[in-house]
């Protein structure tokens, strides 16, 4: 009985499960294949997103009649809530549900706000009155009310929906390697890699193929080319549903994060002494009369006390003292982690600036493009199409990075 066990756990991928919630299993759930259909569903999901928001600012000032002041912020703003909401998704995967059904909820809610948004593209009554083309010098009727009400509700269900998106699908193809084994975490850097290269695909042809339509065939085709590719990534999405493997939601890092920062800080006021000092960072108390058993028993059984790495010193004291309140008992292994999470910080603060100068694409450089001559001979470029500079340069460097560089670096430092 016991042997049976012991294989039914090696066959098992403890903590996860497949997509009718049965124990994920070694073999059958997880690895290239199940993330390959990832890959291909951010193509589809990126397309959607990109192709409006590269070039919404024309639509809200052209066909919403918004100022060009109003019509970049609104952009800013849309496409800022977006990246803010993956927050709230990559939340909800780590606390409640896999990411496995929250990117269907948020791929729905993305194809509810698109549908909205493209009823109002068709629409003429759902729009405000076309300009006086017979005399210029009177200002065209600004979007209100009712009309401007649908605008930005269809806007914002869509943010909900992609920041869902985007904080759930990245997650869920990482899940699908095994983080344990060498082999894992080298498949699943490949991964990145290309998820990167994929993302760059679907925002080429956004930036290119969808932005031309919707200049030269009008917004109800552009909005409804984006509707039919979030709508496609669904069943895509679904045909590797037998090859997922879903973690089980075991928590929130943030939570972690914040509990060991407040512990690490309400401890640092409060004075060390050595009665409260917790078991796993002293030694055990030996027994007063051991017996010669006991003796053979502990020696066999002893292991070397679990503490913490001296670097970031200061976070050790989350687990040197007994916490005021047990919701901020920490262990030495979440310390470890939030120290791991503050020393890759300056990797993240780094895209900060990049994100800034690239939010100009989408509005500043489409507004300026815009008033100039953007014929190549016989062809006119849109002015949304500026961002395909920075996308190709993308898609020519993610396989270069991952074919050339990073082997070359493995070798260099033999990891």
């Amino acid at each position: 009985m016991e042997m049976e066990l012991q294989e039914h756990q090696l066959t098992r991928w403890e903590g996860y499960v497949d997509w009718r919630n049965r124990p994920a299993l070694r073999g059958r759930h997880g690895g290239m294949l199940a993330a390959s259909f990832v890959l291909g569903v951010e193509i589809l999901e990126n397309l959607a997103y990109l192709a409006n928001a590269s070039n919404l600012v024309m639509y809200l000032s052209e066909y919403m009649h918004l100022s060009p002041s109003k019509s970049a912020n609104s952009v800013t703003n849309f496409m800022g809530t977006s990246f803010l909401l993956a927050l709230l998704g990559g939340f909800l995967t780590d606390t409640f549900f896999t990411t496995y059904h929250v990117f269907l909820i948020s791929a729905a809610i993305e194809f509810l706000g698109l549908v909205i948004l493209t009823v109002q593209a068709r629409s003429s009554s759902l729009k405000p009155p076309a300009c006086n083309a017979s005399n210029p010098t009177i200002p065209c009727q600004e979007i209100d009310g009712a009309k401007a009400a649908m605008l930005f509700t269809g806007l914002y269900v869509v943010a909900l929906g992609v920041g869902g998106i985007k904080g759930s699908l990245p997650a869920h193809g990482a899940e699908q390697f095994d983080e344990s084994s060498p082999q894992g975490r080298k498949q699943r850097s490949t991964f990145f890699n290309y998820f990167v290269f994929c993302l760059s695909c679907g925002a080429l042809f956004a930036v290119t193929f969808v932005v031309w339509v919707e200049d030269n065939k009008g917004w109800v085709w552009g909005f409804g080319i984006s509707t039919i590719a979030i709508l496609l990534s669904i069943p895509v999405f679904l045909a590797g549903s037998a090859s997922y493997r879903n973690k089980i939601p075991s928590g929130s890092p943030l939570a972690t994060i914040s509990k060991v920062l407040v512990a690490a800080g309400f401890n640092s006021c409060m004075s060390t002494s050595s009665s409260n000092a917790i078991a796993s960072l002293t030694t055990s108390p030996s027994n007063p009369a051991p017996t010669s058993k006991d003796a053979i028993d502990n020696s066999t059984a002893a292991v070397p006390a679990e503490t913490p790495t001296k670097s970031l010193d200061w976070l050790n004291k989350a687990v040197v003292n007994k916490p005021i309140h047990s919701t901020l008992e920490c262990t030495v292994q979440q310390v470890e982690d939030v120290k791991i999470v503050i020393k890759i910080f300056p990797i993240f603060a780094c895209t900060i600036m990049l994100n800034c100068c690239l939010a100009q694409l989408s509005t500043f450089s489409v507004q300026q493009a815009d008033t100039m001559d953007t014929k190549l001979g016989a062809l006119k470029v849109p002015p949304a199409s500026l961002p395909v500079f920075p996308v190709v340069f993308i898609m020519m460097l993610a396989p270069v990075y991952d074919h050339l560089i990073i082997p070359f670096a493995r070798k260099l430092t033999k990891v």
